[in-house]
């Protein structure tokens, strides 16, 4: 099941909650978000690195590994959670907070990019996740290392999503906007990669040739 997107819809704003302080918690701006979560990343970085003494070369291994990670994790996320939709209401409010009202108001500017309160919630549950995969192998400290590199990626597949709805695609990049575009008006069930088509490609789940 999927919104369909009609032209009032494309124009419009969502409104995700009638109580207007929890309306303004899912809204933001990108100055907002680079400013609070660039602060957050540099924090992670300085704590593995200085107050945690993990090795730069030990660092810098996971850090990359955790942004190539991510990609991984942008695909799953997409596919499996924000398009988990079914009759339950519940799941339905889920779906429709999470990521269906930004298929049926897609140039809602105010709400491309995560807010920061949600945002920061959501981050912590993760790392907690992580610390605890971590500590079953026996390495916690390094979820410190790890992180950092995760949190990254999904600051600039964050990023580089607003840019694809509210940016003419550099040349160079031209494909990511046009795969990302058909994922929202022709083939919701395809596409889901938005930083990369490396998953959709892996995963069989490219939209056809000559689309």
């Amino acid at each position: 099941m999927n919104p369909k997107v009609t032209t009032e819809h494309n124009r419009g704003n969502a409104e995700i909650f009638k109580n207007p302080f929890l309306e303004r918690l899912t809204k933001t701006s990108l100055r907002s978000n680079i400013i609070v979560y660039g602060a957050v990343v540099l924090l992670l970085i300085y704590n593995a690195l200085y107050i945690k003494n993990i090795p730069m070369n030990t660092f810098i291994g996971f850090f990359i590994f955790a942004l190539f990670f991510w990609t991984l994790a942008e695909y799953l996320l997409h596919r499996f959670l924000f398009h988990w939709i079914n009759e339950n209401k519940f799941v339905q409010r889920f779906h429709f907070v999470m990521h269906g009202s930004h298929h049926l108001y897609p140039r809602d500017t105010e709400r491309l990019l995560m807010p920061p309160v949600p945002g920061i919630l959501m981050a912590s549950v993760l790392f907690a996740i992580f610390y605890i995969i971590f500590t079953i192998i026996g390495y916690p400290i390094y979820t410190w290392a790890f992180f950092p590199g995760f949190f990254l990626g999904y600051l600039l597949y964050s990023f580089l999503h607003r840019a694809t709805h509210v940016v003419k695609p550099p040349k160079r990049f031209k494909y990511l906007w046009k795969h990302h575009s058909l994922h929202h008006y022709k083939y919701p069930n395809k596409a889901f990669g938005v930083s990369n088509t490396l998953w959709d490609h892996v995963f069989g789940t490219m939209p056809p040739k000559g689309d």
